[in-house]
Order: structure tokens, then sequence, then C-alpha cells
């Protein structure tokens, strides 16, 4: 009875304990299987700045705009364009979040009066000055601008118009802020007198010297040995040297070629071939073009000199119906028709008046509805130009009655103006002459008088149907088992012997950063890099990799953490640097020997020759017929004339050299100019210097690999 009543007064307590502990432990195996924390969501973690989080979202915000910004300028995203987007866009947001925290504390701030300059009308931010400038002249149209502040201010532009440019406000501050901080570290930069001085004597001032050099290729490499205490030695001297930036591994590999074979050429080959017998025999070509192509684009007249070069000349001699192929290009096959020939104007004269959005706060239809108003004006007898004055935002052209330059069937202007939209001018060309037409672009509504058409030029319509040389099952299928076959006979010391059994020749991928895109010979390998980060060194990859037409069996060989590398870590690379050492003593010990007498005699008794050298200046310290010798040069400004130096470690060699005299320079006649010089240098340099200060000084936890 004492038991169970003991239990019935504390079964709340123990039922509370052991949910407890069983929630717990649930929460804990969570936390063990996804790799996170119970107390701290890291799911959106980008980075931690000085204990400030990046948020994953705001990043990719940042990085989405720049990327669409670059594929409104034609270009492609490429594996390589990506990684340049996203470490551009990082340090973009590293350095606002340094700068930031100076900014603080040093109080800077944006006054009032000082943003009202900033977007005012008199000398508004140069960033404005670009986004309203008249597409035509390239000046700034203050009067489309002083319509958009309206719009903005009165509330009419709509919510997406308004947030954007508080945004952009935003913006415009923080950059207002940090060139005032950048400003106040540079105005701090001075060069003294004595500096100023020096520098001219470094580069005007003349030497002439003899010298006599034992090259380091004299000691064959197989007869210097190189021990523990060597390499120990030349890592201390020079430890500050390898300072590693951030964190990276090193991993070599061996690959499995899948690029199409002979058989899935020709395969290839007669599969197009049957294409172009249907696309001859074919009567909707546009049709059939948009059901067989790879690239799918919508068929177009065209002027010589816009086809590929393997098209340009053929179809231009054609006749309508002419098929061109199968041609190779590109690594795709191809088949071209010549659809249809024409002859247009060679050049068209137009005015026009444009109605912009921001004139009527945003509504397209009262835009356009405005356009046609005036249209109908303009087929009526009004003048024109006095439209184009009173009305059109493009003040530029407005300015000239609305003219607007000649221009060809692809937009371009004469006398190298520019080009225009391709909305206004295909338009134009579709237009009779005299007549007035509307067309919208992405400027707005442009009220159109087609003035006149000249000359003519021949345009062709040009189908493309294009098929993918790509590896067919079984060529893929027999390179993967030969990465798997090779896999799996490796252990963590057998990769190059395997290799070499198998005739394979493993390539290097050394200082790879988790964020790298691709790897020597490899574009896109985004799936290596991050199993190298989760590897240990000697760790053979856990599966064979497919990069492009490649498959992939790596080992990673080295990590190395950010800060100063071990001795290990380099050992390799300093090999030549250590040998270079050691070879050094060795003729340097042969020079001692052979001390006493002239430079010519020592030459003759080392089994060398006496060089004569003139006109060598300090700031430029290259040996006619070697290289720069930084560290010979050096010393024979150093040393008296007509005096036998001591042996000297160059980089090519061991040299001993004699000074035959010195001629200064006339004395400097502008210190001033001379000190600007040398200030305007340290300017240049200055931003990029004090950003890596900061970033040397921060605390920076980079998680960027685990969502790239």
């Amino acid at each position: 009875m004492g038991i169970m009543g003991f239990l019935r007064e504390r079964m709340g307590k123990i039922l509370a304990f052991f949910i407890g502990f069983a929630l717990l432990a649930f929460i804990v195996s969570e936390v063990v299987r996804s790799g996170g924390s119970f107390f701290r969501d890291d799911s959106n973690e980008l980075a931690v700045v000085n204990g400030e989080k990046v948020p994953y979202d705001k990043f990719n915000a940042k990085l989405e705009q720049a990327s669409q910004q670059f594929k409104q300028q034609g270009q492609s995203m490429s594996p390589q364009i990506t990684s340049y987007l996203q470490e551009t866009t990082w340090n973009q947001v590293l350095s606002q979040l340094l700068l930031t925290k100076e900014i603080e504390k040093v109080g800077l701030v944006v006054g009032d009066d000082e943003m009202n300059v900033m977007i005012g009308d008199n000398n508004p931010d140069p960033q404005i000055v670009r986004q309203f400038s008249d597409p035509q002249t390239g000046q700034f149209d203050r009067a489309r601008y002083d319509q958009f502040k309206a719009a903005i201010q009165s509330g009419k532009a709509g919510a997406e118009p308004t947030k954007a440019w508080g945004d952009f406000v935003i913006d415009l501050i923080e950059a207002k802020k940090a060139t005032k901080y950048v400003t106040l570290v540079t105005n701090g930069l001075y060069v003294n007198s004595l500096e100023a001085t020096d520098d001219y004597e470094a580069k005007n001032k003349l030497v002439k010297f003899k010298y006599t050099m034992l090259d380091y290729a004299s000691i064959p490499d197989d007869k210097v040995t190189l021990t523990d205490g060597d390499y120990s030695a030349y890592y201390d001297e020079h430890k500050n040297q390898f300072k590693n930036p951030q964190d990276s591994r090193n991993f070599e590999y061996v690959s499995f070629n899948a690029a199409p074979s002979k058989e899935d050429s020709v395969a290839a080959m007669q599969q197009v071939e049957k294409l172009a017998a249907d696309f001859k025999a074919s009567t909707n070509d546009s049709l059939f073009v948009q059901i067989n192509a790879e690239t799918k684009a919508p068929l177009a007249f065209q002027r010589k000199g816009t086809l590929s070069p393997k098209l340009d000349t053929t179809m231009f001699n054609a006749a309508k119906g002419f098929v061109y192929g199968p041609y190779l290009e590109n690594g795709n096959y191809k088949v071209a028709k010549l659809v249809d020939v024409k002859t247009t104007f060679d050049s068209v004269k137009t005015k026009h008046i444009l109605i912009d959005l921001a004139s009527t706060g945003g509504n397209d239809a009262k835009a356009k509805a405005k356009a046609d108003s005036i249209k109908k004006l303009i087929d009526g007898g009004k003048s024109f130009a006095e439209l184009a004055t009173t009305f059109s935002a493009d003040k530029g052209s407005a300015a000239k009655g609305g003219d607007i330059p000649s221009f060809d069937a692809n937009g371009v202007m004469g006398g190298g103006q520019g080009a225009l939209v391709p909305e206004y001018y295909n338009a134009a060309f579709k237009a009779a002459k005299g007549s007035v037409i509307v067309a919208k672009s992405q400027f707005g509504y442009h009220v159109i008088k087609i003035e006149d058409q000249k000359g003519s030029v021949k345009l062709v319509k040009v189908g493309v149907v294009d098929k993918p040389l790509t590896a067919s099952s079984k060529t893929q299928t027999i390179a993967y088992s030969n990465g798997q076959k090779f896999l799996a006979s490796l252990t963590p010391d057998n990769f190059e012997a395997e290799a070499k059994k198998e005739g394979l020749k493993p390539r290097t991928a050394e200082d790879v950063t988790a964020i790298a895109s691709g790897l020597p010979g490899l574009d896109n390998a985004r799936e290596i890099v991050r199993w190298a980060y989760k590897a240990e060194v000697g760790d053979i990859s856990d599966k064979v990799y497919q990069v492009g037409d490649q498959y992939i069996v790596a080992r990673l060989t080295a990590i190395k953490p950010k800060g100063i590398l071990p001795l290990e870590a380099i050992k390799k690379q300093i090999e030549p640097a250590v040998r270079a050492e050691v070879k050094a003593k060795q003729l340097k010990a042969k020079f001692d020997a052979a001390a006493g007498g002239s430079i010519e005699q020592i030459a003759q008794k080392v089994g060398g020759k006496v060089v004569p050298v003139e006109n060598v200046v300090f700031a430029n310290p290259i040996i006619p017929g070697l290289s720069a010798e930084y560290k010979v040069i050096g010393s024979v400004f150093g040393s008296p004339v007509s005096k036998v130096s001591k042996p000297v470690d160059g980089t090519q060699g061991v040299y001993v050299f004699v000074v035959d005299g010195f001629t200064n320079p006339p004395a400097i006649t502008n210190v001033i100019k001379q000190k600007e010089q040398i200030a305007q240098t340290m300017l240049q340099r200055s931003q990029s210097v004090l950003f890596d200060a900061l970033k040397d000084n921060a605390i920076v936890k980079d998680n960027r690999a685990k969502f790239f």
C-alpha cells in the first residue's frame, strides 16, 4: 500500500518526467539527423558577420536582381557567370555590413539638405541622371524626372513604383554614407617631401655595374637532398606569405569520357538528313520549325551580315525554297531553309511624340488614349512640331519638332547615334510613307509620322531546325561503368597506382573554395565541390559524379583552413624555392672560396663571365637579358663604388658584382607635383585596401556552400 500510495501521489510528476525525457530525446534525434539546432533557426542563415546574421532570402533577392540585370543585357547565364555574380553580390553585402558598422562608430549621417540636393532638380545624383536620360541623345531629361517625382508625391504612381523609389532612396543614402567614410579615410593619406624625393630618385637615379653569376641550373636537381630542416628554415622565414584568405580544398580526379561517339554522330546525322527531306517538302515552314527544332525561334526577315557565317552568303545567293545542310555548328546538327525573300527600304525617316506612363500616373489605358487623341489632332491638320513640344516626354527630339535621325531595318541610326527599340523601328518599316501611327514600347506610346523612306535592301527569312549532338545511352553507360569499376578498385593509398594501371592521367584541383562552380576542364562541378567540403584528407568520392559529358572519380588531398597554412599543406608548393636556397648555399661557398682580387679574377676562378650593365634604376630592378632581381638590384644601390660585393642569392642564381658608378638625376624641380602623383596612386589603391583590412579584422562565418 505504501508503494501504491507513493506512486499515486507522484504519478503526475513521473509521467511528466518520462514524457519530457521522450520529447527531448525526439528533439535531439531530429537535431542530430538534420544537423540543425533546436535553440537557433539556422535554416535561413547564409552567413554571420561580426555577430550579425545575413539571411539567405534577402541575399538571394539581391542576387536575383543582379542576374536579371545581366540577362537584360542579352547575356547567357553560364556556371562561370553565375559564380561571378554570386561572389560579386557577396562582396557587396559584406562590404555594406562592414562599412555600416564603421559608419555607426564615427556617427556619419546624411542630412535632409544633402538628401534634397541628391534627388533635387539642380544637381541630381548620377544614378538618377542615368535612369532619366533621353534614349536618343543621352542627355538628362529633367521634365520626365519632374513628372515622375510629381506622380510619386501625389500617390498616382502606384504601389510598386513608389516602393521601388523608396528602396532606391535608401540605397542612395547608404551609398552616400559609404562615400563619406571612404573620403574620411582617404583624406588622412599624406605624402611628405622626403617620400616624394625618394620616389623621384628611385625612378631616375642610374647605376652602372658589372656582375658574374652562377645559375641554379648549374647544379642538377638530383644532386640536391632536401632535409626537414631546409623546409622548416624556409617556412619560418616566409611564413606570412602562406596566409590563406579563405578555407579551401585540394583534390585530384580522373575522368571517363562520355562525349558523343562516332556511332552517335552517324545516328544523329541520319536523323537530321530525314528532317532535311521533310523540311524541303514542308508547306508550313514556321510550324515545321516550331515542332522539330530544339531551339524555338519565330521566323523573321534578316539583312545580310546578321545570319551565321555558314548561311550568310549562301542564303542571299539562293532561290526561295533552297535547303542547306545538314551541317554541324556549335555541337548541333542543323538544316536551314530559305523561306522567303523580299526587298524593303534601306532607311526610314520619322518624327515621334512619346507619351510615357509617368505622365498618366502609370495608367496604361490613359497613356494610349492620350496618344490616340494626339494622332487624331495630327490627322486633322494640327502641327506635329507644336504637339511634340507640348506633349512629348522625349524632350531631346521635341526640341527638334519630334525629329528622329534616319535608321535602317535593324533600328540603327545614322552617324553612330545608337539604336531604337524594336517596337519602334518594326512599326515604322511596316507603315506607309506620310502615315501617322501609334506604337507601344518599353518607354510608353509613340505617335510616329513616317517622313520618308529611302533606298532598298534585300532581306531573307531563314528557318533553322537544330538537333543537339548528344551521347547515346550506350556511350554513357560504358563511361559510367568504367568509372564505377575504377571506384571499386580504390583505397585511400592506391589512387595514382590504379589510375596508371588503367592508363588514366589524374588532374589536380588546387585551392578550391567552398562556392567554386568549376574545376580545370569542368564547367559545372558544384556536386564534387560539395563532396570535398564534407570529406577528410585521403577520402575517395562517395560516387561517380557526372559533370557534362564526363564521369568523375576524385580523392581529397588537402584541407587548407583560413589563416597561415601549416608547413605540410604547402610543402610541395615551396619545394622549388627550398631547393634554390640549398643550391644558393653551395654556390655561395664556391664564390667564398674564390674571394679576393677583382671581379674578373673571381669570375675566372668559378668558371663564370663578367657582364657589364648600364642605366638600371631602382624602381625597375630588371637585369637585361635575365629577369627582375629585386634583392640583387637593392644590394647594388646600397653598395659603395669599386668594391666587390659578397655573394647575393637572387631569383635565377647567385651574384657577385661591383658598382662602377651612379648618375644622379637633376634636383627635383616640382616636389608638389611628385607628391600629387604618389598620392593619386595611393588613392586608387585605398578603397580595395580598406575593404581588405575590414575583412581581415572581421569574424565571418560563411555558410554559402550550403545554399549554392
